[in-house]
């Protein structure tokens, strides 16, 4: 027998980590493990703290929303099945319905004939609730105008709220009957109604007009993109229990890591086709920039390396610092293939001009990339609070460290075959018409 589920709802708590703090994940793992323990009946959710994260959020409490949008009364099971099979995605934690669809509610049952009797009617009972529980400016609005300066002021009567701490206090609210005009009867609720305890939603949402239920959750020794494929699956396998006009939107930052993997990989795209037609119009040459080109996916490979070897995700930082690492590499190879043009122009072979092109031009290329990989050591430690930089100078040390021995070792081969389909920039008999000069 599977167990209703019941959330709690309970005030949020703010927590302030003091300097030199461990990483704020450990924390919330955490008490994630100890607070279900000691409080199984209680639900508990992380929202996101740091500034970042609420923007890749797009104001979302959480990390992931799959939402779910249509007019039908069955939705409301659907998104509790949604919740259950999310909730057992490994990775995924504080997977909660963000509506509250079984809020506690005493429905209050009013015996007619009794009522009637002792000269009572539904509308003067109601009256006398909203008067006790919300104020009398609900039901009849009286104002009071200061005579000094002649502002008007609301004047409201309520029962305090500390007052009404229990059933029995709330059953004992008097209500008046005004059956006899000289004396009104007193009485109390309990006396003319009976309550029972119910579950309600207490929380509604709308988009474009359409009622919707959000199931929200967090990841948690997991990455998104896997998590992500898991989700797609368990919303595939419900999607045949939809009626027309309903749908499941996914939302949060998996919507936004599609959309920036999508356009960064356009991106890089056209930025490569982009850079080999300029190279292409500065070097007057096809075969040369070829050259340049073919030595990057050296770089791409020490990137995915180094994620591996640390342990990082692919993720927009990490494509930040693989762009940066790939510029690093385009500009050593070009310092490289730059050298071996001007040494086939004075008559060099294609194996003589790249050999010569390593040996004068390694100099360089080793001090360029090791002042960046030495300054992106600090960065890629990963100190508290600086998770995201870490995972992008992880992604540049990488780049850089692969990237620089295909630019010394591959690139000069890769120059002398490919060079060899190009003729030198200086013909023989032009140099031999320089000798006889």
């Amino acid at each position: 027998m599977s167990r209703r589920y019941r959330p709690r709802i309970i005030d949020p708590l703010l927590i302030s980590l003091n300097d030199g703090h461990a990483p704020t994940a450990n924390y919330i793992k955490t008490l994630r493990r100890t607070l279900t323990k000691k409080f199984p009946d209680v639900l508990f959710y992380f929202q996101p703290a740091d500034m970042v994260t609420q923007i890749l959020n797009f104001g979302i409490s959480s990390q992931i929303d799959v939402q779910l949008q249509g007019r039908y009364p069955g939705n409301r099971a659907l998104i509790e099945e949604l919740r259950e099979r999310m909730s057992k995605i490994p990775g995924l934690t504080d997977v909660h319905v963000q509506q509250e669809l079984d809020a506690p509610e005493f429905f209050y049952d009013i015996d007619r004939t009794r009522a009637q009797q002792v000269g009572y009617n539904v509308n003067g009972i109601v009256n006398n609730m909203n008067i006790s529980l919300s104020s009398s400016e609900q039901v009849n609005p009286n104002f009071w105008t200061d005579p000094r300066n002649g502002i008007p002021y609301f004047f409201a009567v309520q029962t305090p709220e500390y007052r009404i701490d229990s059933l029995n206090a709330l059953n004992n609210t008097p209500i008046s009957s005004t059956s006899s005009p000289q004396t009104p009867v007193p009485n109390t609720l309990g006396n003319v109604a009976s309550a029972k305890r119910m579950g309600v939603q207490s929380v509604y949402n709308q988009s474009n007009i359409q009622p919707v239920y959000d199931v929200y959750a967090n990841v948690q020794d997991s990455n998104l993109g896997r998590v992500s494929e898991a989700i797609n699956q368990v919303v595939a396998g419900l999607q045949q229990e939809l009626k027309p006009g309903n749908r499941f939107v996914i939302r949060g930052q998996i919507e936004s890591m599609n959309e920036s993997f999508h356009d960064l990989t356009l991106g890089l795209i056209f930025a490569a086709v982009f850079v080999y037609l300029l190279m292409v119009v500065n070097f007057q040459s096809f075969i040369d920039p070829l050259v340049i080109l073919l030595a990057l996916p050296g770089a791409g490979a020490g990137i995915l390396l180094m994620l591996l070897i640390t342990g990082t995700t692919l993720s927009v930082p990490s494509l930040m610092g693989a762009i940066m690492s790939i510029g690093v590499a385009s500009a050593n190879s070009i310092l490289l293939v730059s050298f071996a043009r001007e040494m086939r122009q004075g008559g060099a072979s294609a194996f003589d001009a790249a050999l010569q092109a390593g040996r004068t031009r390694i100099r360089p290329v080793l001090m360029t990339a090791a002042a960046m990989v030495v300054g992106m050591i600090p960065m890629a430690i990963g100190a508290p609070g600086e998770e995201q930089n870490a995972v992008l100078a992880r992604a540049v040390i990488g780049g850089v460290l692969v990237g620089t021995m295909t630019t010394l070792l591959f690139v000069p081969y890769l120059y002398s075959i490919l060079g060899r389909f190009e003729t030198s920039r200086t013909e023989p008999s032009e140099i031999g018409n320089q000798g006889l000069a």
